[in-house]
C-alpha cells in the first residue's frame, strides 16, 4: 500500500526524530474509548519499532460480557486487570525495552497503579470532545464498547492534572499527524535528560 504526502513526510519525521527519545521509554497512552489508543499506538509503535500492549487484550472474559451488556466496569472490575498491565511494563522496563500501553486509565487511581512512582514511564492523554467521540464510536463495527457507555465513560474519566506531567495532545487531526506530535513531545521532554532504569 502506498502512502500519501502526508504520511511520508511523518515516516520521514518519524525517523529523524527516533534518536532523539532516550530510550528504554515507555508510554501509557490514555483516553476514553474512541479517542483512537489503538491506532495511534499501533502507529507510534511502527515508526518506532517498540513493543505494544492493547490494554483490553488483557480483560478478563468477565469484563469484556460486562461490557458488551452494556454495563460499566467497577473499580474491582478493573484493579487485576490494571494490575495485570502493569506488570507487562515492569517486565520491559527491567529488560531495558520500549514500548507503549493503549489504555483508558481513566481515573488518577488507575494511573497510580499503572505508572505511580515509575518516573520513566510517562503518560500521554489523547483530548477529544464527547461529540466528536461520539461520531466515531458509531462508525465502529466490531467492539465491545457501545455507544450507550460512553456517557459514563466521561463521568468517570478525570483528565491528568500538572502533578502527573501528562503529554496532552489534541485528537482532531490526522493519525499521523497525531504521532509525529507525540514522538516531538517525547523528544523535547527528554532531551538532555537520561531515563531512570528500574532498579
Amino acid at each position: 500500500m502506498s502512502l500519501d504526502a502526508s504520511e511520508r513526510d511523518a515516516a520521514q519525521i518519524w525517523a529523524e526524530l527516533h534518536g532523539s527519545v532516550p530510550e528504554p521509554c515507555t508510554v501509557v497512552l490514555m483516553g476514553v474509548s474512541g479517542s483512537g489508543k489503538t491506532t495511534i499506538g499501533a502507529l507510534l509503535v511502527a515508526g518506532m519499532h517498540w513493543n505494544f500492549l492493547e490494554g483490553d487484550d488483557l480483560h478478563p472474559a468477565a469484563n469484556v460480557e460486562k461490557m458488551r451488556q452494556g454495563q460499566p466496569l467497577n473499580d474491582a472490575d478493573r484493579e487485576p486487570w490494571l494490575r495485570a498491565i502493569a506488570a507487562v511494563i515492569d517486565r520491559w522496563r527491567a529488560a531495558g525495552r520500549s514500548g507503549v500501553v493503549a489504555c483508558s486509565a481513566l481515573k488518577r487511581a488507575y494511573r497510580d497503579i499503572l505508572i505511580g512512582p515509575r518516573t520513566d514511564v510517562t503518560l500521554v492523554y489523547l483530548q477529544g470532545s464527547k461529540e466528536l467521540i461520539a461520531m466515531r464510536l458509531a462508525a465502529r463495527h466490531g467492539h465491545f464498547m457501545p455507544v450507550a457507555l460512553l456517557d459514563s465513560q466521561f463521568a468517570t474519566l478525570e483528565e491528568p492534572t500538572p502533578e502527573e506531567n501528562p503529554i496532552t495532545i489534541p485528537i482532531s487531526g490526522q493519525p499521523h499527524d497525531i504521532v509525529v506530535a507525540i514522538i516531538r513531545a517525547l523528544a523535547a521532554r527528554g532531551a538532555g535528560r537520561v531515563q531512570p532504569r528500574p532498579a
